[in-house]
């Protein structure tokens, strides 16, 4: 499969199912008080991140010894488990039935205006990050028209929400310094962390001519490094702040993808692999904090919506993260292939020692070069943008677990 598109259409999928994030989050921050939080979302994230870590394996595995197809259909019979075991077991605390009797009773109040917007204003931005590069970006007028739309309707739709009385997207929320600064450190953990699960495979694959199997085990090393440390995590969240965690997880981060841009087209599988784990560790550091102190003070009634803003923001960021990587990709393979090529005559030194018997062997070589400089440019750009983020979690307040509000 092609692996811009596939990735492309991974995260369109995540959007259709991005319901299931924020109903899971706001359970689990109604059942559990502030002080168990940490652990709660500790052990719920090891699924979160641990799964798309071991993805690509399965994935990949499927592929290479079936057909593609199966990656869909295998997940009917989970799906099927899941709504099983979620009716028998889940029940909704006495708060949320009195919030949904409300809800029904304002059922002619819905924010239907503001569900139109959000859906129109979200939807296009879609299509421009998905198609931007394929169609020249702004030089295309379908691309121009879509950005267009999106624009209007998101601007339309911060005023709307802003002024309305019960609006469906609680964007008020964002006033609030803490959860402002929360969903900015959420944008970009999830503009790194789903830029370089495409990226790693691709590389692996085009680059180094692995399997999507073999690429896939490169990338497993990392969810049982990231298994292995949110317990960990979940437990100092009781005696460090969490702000602290997300700073040491976003230096993590940039140092990881500092280590990234030592790739070149002869590293082995272990280089690749340990070059994941390194990320992986990181991960936990931000995840588990940044979900336990997004919830910390919010008003009674607010999990929910707090739930749903924050995992928008983690999938708006792996939506730009991997239109970025793709430009940047396509872009600067371009640039570095014009520099590479200036170089190359037939007098340039170690051209005859070099083996090149024709030019076809010379624009093989240009062309693997340039790319691989391109993907060192695309994991400088991920190090600075992890580093620069750094001093926004120092917006984030001092918070004790154990007097945080609870949600309800």
């Amino acid at each position: 499969m092609d692996q811009t598109n596939s990735s492309s259409g991974s995260n369109r999928r995540d959007h259709v199912s991005g319901g299931l994030a924020p109903s899971e989050q706001s359970i689990l921050a109604d059942s559990f008080t502030p002080a168990q939080r940490g652990q709660a979302f500790a052990l719920y994230g090891i699924a979160v991140v641990v799964a798309p870590t071991l993805g690509p394996t399965l994935g990949g595995w499927i592929t290479d010894s079936y057909s593609w197809r199966w990656i869909f259909l295998i997940n009917v019979p989970v799906c099927l488990l899941s709504i099983l075991l979620s009716s028998m077991i889940l029940v909704d605390p006495p708060a949320v039935e009195a919030d949904r009797a409300e809800a029904v009773r304002k059922r002619g109040q819905v924010d239907w205006l503001g569900f139109v917007l959000v859906a129109v204003g979200l939807g296009c931005l879609q299509v421009v990050l998905d198609k931007g590069q394929e169609e020249d970006w702004l030089h295309s007028d379908f691309i121009l028209g879509f950005a267009l739309v999106s624009a209007l309707s998101l601007i339309a739709l911060v005023i709307w929400e802003l002024n309305h009385e019960d609006p469906i997207v609680d964007l008020p929320l964002a006033r609030r310094p803490n959860f402002g600064a929360a969903m900015i450190v959420m944008f970009v953990t999830g503009f790194i962390l789903i830029s370089t699960t495409q990226m790693l495979p691709q590389f692996l694959q085009t680059m180094m001519g692995y399997t999507a199997t073999k690429a896939g085990l490169a990338l497993t090393a990392g969810g049982l490094a990231t298994f292995l440390m949110m317990p960990i995590v979940g437990a100092l969240m009781k005696k460090v702040q969490a702000r602290y965690l997300i700073a040491f997880g976003l230096a993590i981060e940039a140092l990881a993808c500092l280590h990234l841009r030592g790739f070149n087209t002869s590293i082995g599988f272990g280089h690749a692999a340990f070059a994941r784990v390194f990320q992986a560790v990181g991960l936990p550091f931000l995840f588990v904090p940044i979900t336990t102190v997004s919830y910390a003070g919010l008003p009674p009634g607010k999990s929910g919506n707090a739930s749903a803003l924050i995992n928008t923001m983690r999938n708006l960021g792996g939506s730009f993260g991997i239109s970025l990587a793709v430009t940047l990709l396509a872009r600067r393979g371009q640039y570095h292939h014009a520099r590479l090529a200036e170089q190359i005559t037939p007098y340039a030194p170690g051209y005859n020692s070099g083996g090149f018997h024709s030019l076809a062997a010379v624009q093989r070589v240009v062309q693997q070069q340039a790319q691989m400089w391109s993907y060192v440019d695309v994991f400088t750009v991920l190090a600075i943008l992890a580093a620069v983020t750094v001093p926004v979690t120092f917006l984030l307040k001092r918070v004790k677990p154990e007097k945080a509000a609870a949600a309800h």
